[in-house]
């Protein structure tokens, strides 16, 4: 895997590129246009001068990484790719299309494909392209350089020789923790942590507690790191409707639902961390 494509350079894609580019492959980034590329860029020089300054990567680590990375607005910049991850917006018909976007410009027959979805099926985005034998779910955690899990969710038609391969990068190059799942929505992770973040939320829209109240109690009574509604937060407002949504779409079970108050805040653009307002103000 010398030869890296990741599409998409917001949050996730950011880290994704920058976590490759410092494990030594070369990585052509690809935005949609020329603003989002250059925004992403400004994100990742940021996020490894951080690093940096904290003493976590050499200053001569950083710079290899950097000079290691390419960006392109052009799939057909992705040519020469063996692995290619996809990293845009958590949408359904966003991420069809990207992947027939990225199955008709990498031309080599053995290149593999993966998705970071957090909730869409990989089949569905398997059978867009020529190639579903070498499609692959690749689910990264926010912030992706310093968490060090990676879900593995393999397709029904996903070769074993897709699942090793992408397994062994992960695990020996990437240096991440390798956890399976079945091709189900929400796959292991999320299927446990949305139903969990949703129940948060009705408690504040039906006026049981503050936000603050909801948050110190799981972060002091149950020791969790972040609260369920600045995790909300973090994660987006918008990535937590989508995979809500998802869920609730495969198994139809009423606490998978949306609650109004996570939709009208989406309708509002209030998405949180990303636009500085969600449950909390993040604005300076």
């Amino acid at each position: 895997m010398e030869r890296v494509g990741v599409v998409g350079c917001g949050l996730m894609g950011s880290g994704i590129a920058e976590i490759v580019a410092r494990a030594g492959a070369n990585v052509m980034i690809v935005e949609q246009d020329a603003e989002a590329m250059a925004r992403g860029r400004e994100r990742i020089e940021k996020s490894l001068s951080r690093a940096v300054a904290a003493g976590k990567v050499p200053e001569d680590e950083a710079n290899r990484a950097l000079a290691n990375m390419l960006f392109s607005v052009d799939y057909a910049d992705l040519w020469d790719r063996q692995l290619v991850i996809e990293a845009v917006a958590e949408n359904e018909e966003i991420k069809l299309a990207v992947f027939r976007k990225i199955d008709a410009e990498v031309k080599d027959p053995d290149a593999l494909l993966a998705t970071n979805t957090s909730s869409i099926p990989i089949i569905k985005l398997a059978m867009v392209t020529k190639r579903p034998e070498h499609v692959i779910g690749m689910h990264f955690f926010n912030p992706v350089p310093v968490l060090k899990l990676v879900e593995l969710i393999s397709s029904l038609l996903t070769s074993p020789e897709t699942s090793a391969r992408v397994r062994a990068y992960a695990t020996d190059t990437l240096k991440k923790r390798v956890i399976t799942s079945p091709d189900r929505a929400g796959f292991v992770v999320n299927a446990l942590l949305i139903p969990y973040l949703l129940s948060a939320v009705r408690m504040l829209e039906s006026g049981f507690a503050s936000a603050e109240d909801i948050d110190t109690g799981m972060v002091v009574g149950c020791a969790h790191p972040m609260g369920p509604l600045a995790l909300t937060d973090l994660i987006g407002l918008d990535t937590t409707l989508a995979v809500a949504e998802s869920l609730y779409e495969e198994f139809k079970e009423p606490h998978l639902a949306p609650p109004p108050l996570l939709s009208r805040m989406n309708q509002a653009g209030l998405l949180g961390r990303k636009t500085g307002q969600g449950f909390y103000s993040y604005k300076s």
